[in-house]
C-alpha cells in the first residue's frame, strides 16, 4: 500500500488515530513530493529527517496559492477551488485530487460537532461565493444539502420571503434547521426581520467576511446585531478556507474548535518560525490532514487566540502580510 493510501484509509476510519505520528509521516511525504513546500524547505535549510516535533515543522505561507501550483505528486484535479476577490486580485488556487474525500472528511466534522447531516435542513445565503464561482464552502454545503435529502432549496441569493417560507416548512417537519451565510448577507436579512420572524431552535452561522459589501466589524458587534435581529442567543461560526480542506466550528462566542483531522499551533507575531506549545496568542498556523495533495501545513494571515483544551477564538488578521517569504520562490 503506498503512502497516500494508507494515509486516505487512517482519515477514512472510525477509530481515533495518532495525530502527530500522521502528520510527521506526513510532512516528510510531502518535503519529498511537494515542489513548491520543498524549495522553500532547502531555502530555509531545513533537513525534513532531523524534525521530529510538530513545533519543528515549517509552515508554508498561505500566499504562496496565489503564485504557485502547490501540488503533492502529480495529477488532474477534480476540483480546483478558489479563494473570494476582486478582479484586481490575486486568488488562491487549491488543486483538489480527490473531491469525495474533502466531502467525507467535511461530513464528518459536521457531524462531530452537530450530529447526523439526515436530521438537518440547510439554508444558505452565500450570494458573493455563488456569483464569483469555485468556492469550497459552496461546494461543500452543496454536498452536505444533498447529504440530507431535504425537500427544501439549499441557496438563496436574495430571496429572503422564500428562504424563510423553507425555513417554516421545515420546522413544521420537525427537522432542524442551519442557516449559514456570509456575514454581510446575514446582516442584510437580520435588519430586514428585527425579531419579526420566529428563530427559535434555528442555529445560525456565520461563515464570515463582508467581501467589500460592509464595513468590516469585529465578531462581538457582528454577533451582537445578529443576534438581535434574528432573536436568537448564540451565533455559530465555521472556520475555513479555500487552503484546507478541514474546518472548525463555534457554537457561540466565538469559541471554535477544531475538526478531527485540524490542529492549530501558534507563531510570535514578530518572529514567524517561533512556534511553540507554550504561546497562547499570535500568528495562526494549521495542520491538515485532508491536504495531502497539496500542503498539510499553511502559515496563515489570522491572529489567534489557543485555549489549553485544544479550542481557540480568531482575534483578527495580519495587515499588509503579503510574504516575506514568498518572494524566495517567485521570480
Amino acid at each position: 500500500m503506498d503512502f497516500k493510501t494508507h494515509h486516505i484509509n487512517l482519515l477514512q476510519q472510525n477509530e481515533t488515530f495518532d495525530f502527530e505520528s500522521a502528520a510527521l509521516a506526513l510532512f516528510r511525504h510531502q518535503a519529498r513530493h511537494n515542489e513548491v513546500y520543498r524549495s522553500y524547505l532547502q531555502h530555509l535549510s531545513v533537513q525534513p529527517e532531523q524534525v521530529q516535533a510538530l513545533v519543528r515543522i515549517p509552515f508554508l505561507p498561505i500566499e504562496f496559492f496565489k503564485e504557485q501550483q502547490v501540488l503533492t505528486g502529480a495529477f488532474e484535479p477534480e476540483a480546483v477551488f478558489y479563494s473570494s476577490g476582486t478582479t484586481l486580485q490575486a486568488r488562491s488556487r487549491h488543486f483538489v485530487a480527490n473531491r469525495d474525500l474533502y466531502h467525507q472528511v467535511s461530513e464528518r466534522i459536521f457531524e462531530q460537532f452537530y450530529g447526523p447531516l439526515n436530521e438537518y435542513v440547510i439554508l444558505a445565503l452565500l450570494p458573493s461565493y455563488l456569483e464569483q464561482g469555485g468556492s469550497s464552502l459552496v461546494a461543500m454545503v452543496d454536498y452536505f444539502v444533498k447529504r440530507t435529502g431535504q425537500q427544501e432549496e439549499g441557496f438563496y441569493l436574495r430571496n429572503h420571503a422564500q428562504l424563510l417560507q423553507s425555513m417554516r416548512q421545515a420546522r413544521a417537519r420537525g427537522k432542524s434547521v442551519l442557516l449559514m451565510g456570509v456575514s454581510y448577507a446575514l446582516l442584510d436579512l437580520a435588519e430586514e426581520l428585527q425579531g419579526k420572524e420566529d428563530f427559535t431552535g434555528v442555529a445560525v452561522m456565520e461563515t464570515g467576511g463582508m467581501k467589500g459589501r460592509r464595513r468590516e466589524m469585529i465578531r462581538e458587534e457582528l454577533h451582537a446585531q445578529l443576534k438581535q435581529g434574528f432573536g436568537v442567543e448564540a451565533i455559530h461560526s465555521e472556520y475555513g478556507m479555500t487552503e484546507l480542506l478541514s474546518q472548525g466550528y463555534s457554537r457561540g462566542e466565538g469559541i471554535f474548535w477544531p475538526g478531527y483531522s485540524m490542529r492549530l499551533l501558534l507563531r510570535d507575531l514578530n518572529d514567524p518560525f517561533d512556534i511553540g506549545s507554550t504561546i497562547r496568542s499570535g500568528g495562526i498556523n494549521v495542520i491538515d490532514l485532508a491536504n495531502v495533495d497539496s500542503c498539510a501545513f499553511i502559515e496563515t494571515k489570522d491572529i489567534g487566540r489557543l485555549h489549553s483544551d485544544g479550542s481557540f477564538e480568531v482575534l483578527g488578521r495580519f495587515d499588509n502580510s503579503d510574504i516575506r517569504g514568498c518572494n524566495l520562490l517567485v521570480n
